[in-house]
């Protein structure tokens, strides 16, 4: 099955940065963690969600890596970046990412964004990620995730 432009675009990208990964387009919508675990066969747990946050005195977008089933303190991330985290709308995603939300992945922006992954989510094998298209996915492991984000990983969730 040929993959969308998006998921094919972010395919290439694994390629360059010297990943052998390969991008799963699903028959159905892997928007949610919920909808991603049911449409792959694994965990919700096993998802790494992608959430961006503008920063509300900078304007500036952070990149929140976590499991799916975990919700993230927004006080923790506070803590951390010295800013007050408010959601992001879909232009602003859009704008800082490439992606559209329910396809951001991990890592392949237009533009460096600062990155955060919620240490529980190193505990498993293997994790699936978005693969550039709300249902294009790609499975790695957490220090595969680390190494291709450059991450700072910490405890953002409860």
């Amino acid at each position: 099955m040929e993959l969308s432009k998006q998921a094919g675009e972010f395919q290439q990208k694994l390629k360059e940065w010297g990943s052998d990964r390969k991008v799963k387009e699903l028959p159905d919508s892997a928007r949610t963690a919920q909808e991603a675990a049911e449409a792959i066969g694994c965990g919700i747990a096993q998802i790494a969600k992608s959430i961006v946050f503008k920063l509300q005195h900078s304007g500036e977008p952070l990149l929140v890596i976590a499991s799916g089933t975990n919700r993230i303190d927004e006080q923790k991330i506070e803590a951390y970046a010295g800013d007050v985290p408010g959601k992001a709308d879909a232009k602003f995603v859009r704008a800082h990412t490439g992606y559209v939300i329910g396809g951001v992945p991990p890592m392949g922006h237009v533009e460096p964004i600062r990155t955060l992954i919620d240490t529980d989510l190193l505990q498993y094998d293997t994790i699936w990620a978005a693969a550039g298209h709300p249902k294009a996915v790609f499975e790695l492991t957490p220090g595969e995730l680390t190494k291709l984000t450059g991450a700072k990983v910490i405890q953002v969730c409860n």
